[in-house]
């Protein structure tokens, strides 16, 4: 009798306990930098992917962030990238697509499928892959963060300037605002990391450290006072030092304080999953 009792708990435990879960996070460098944090100069500990099952420990994620890609690349290689089914997949693009100076385009191209030629169109063929994956699964669509004056801690020579003026006739607050349409559309949870995420241009960096153009002298321009000092990748100082890390550590991609922010955000949605 005891053994039956103690098979009949064991099976209830079973039956009610959390079930494991598999997420697929799709994205560019901020979400491939979680799985090679020495290209971060290890100036990050976790990303955010790590930070999210700390506190989730049955869900199980997949990277597929892709360095330096943009939405166009993933979708141009939707079918080849190994993507599983899932029962969690998010959707972390658009910031590349801005700098790359790609046509965002209208809603109409992503309601009519109309392919790979905008940004919208992009987001309709990865979004159908994933349902085609599995229609049950939940979908997550981060939009891009606002980001500020980037300098590759590896390579000076690969930098762009910040959100604070347009790329092509486009902003990136617009990108932001196709992906929270796209999430609308799909009824799909959206991280609004553009407006909501506290993480915006004057704390992105505590300061660059730049030549003073009439002195020559490095001083620590605090936003907006950099903008348009100049910065020879030749000849000059790595711009942000590990005291000018805030919410990222090179203007673009976030530090530890930042992956917590894009990880709390996620987690409130997920621990609903």
């Amino acid at each position: 009798m005891n053994k039956l009792l103690i098979l009949i708990a064991v099976s209830l435990f079973f039956s009610f306990a959390p079930k494991e879960k598999t997420w697929v996070a799709i994205g560019d460098s901020i979400t491939y930098l979680n799985d090679h944090l020495a290209e971060t100069g290890n100036r990050v500990t976790k990303g955010y992917m790590t930070r999210v099952t700390e506190q989730l420990p049955r869900l199980h994620y997949i990277n597929q962030g892709h360095n330096g890609w943009t939405a166009g690349g993933i979708a141009d290689s939707i079918h080849t990238l190994g993507i599983t089914k899932a029962n969690i997949y998010s959707v972390f693009l658009g910031t590349n697509d801005w700098w790359a100076g790609r046509p965002l385009g209208t809603f109409d191209d992503y309601k009519n499928n109309t392919g790979n030629g905008t940004v919208y169109g992009s987001f309709r063929i990865i979004i159908n892959k994933l349902h085609a994956l599995n229609k049950d699964a939940k979908l997550i669509l981060i939009t891009p963060m606002q980001r500020t004056d980037f300098i590759y801690i590896a390579n000076y020579k690969n930098n762009a300037y910040g959100c604070y003026k347009e790329k092509n006739g486009q902003s990136l607050a617009q990108f932001a605002a196709a992906v929270d349409a796209i999430g609308k559309y799909e009824h799909a949870a959206v991280i609004d990391l553009y407006n909501k995420s506290g993480m915006t241009l004057p704390n992105l960096v505590k300061y660059k450290r730049l030549k003073d153009p009439q002195t020559g002298n490095y001083t620590n321009y605090a936003y907006p006072a950099y903008i348009g000092v100049p910065f020879n990748p030749e000849t000059d100082e790595y711009p942000y030092p590990v005291d000018a890390i805030d919410m990222t550590y090179d203007g673009l991609h976030p530090s530890d304080k930042g992956y917590q922010i894009i990880a709390d955000m996620l987690v409130a949605v997920m621990k609903r999953y």
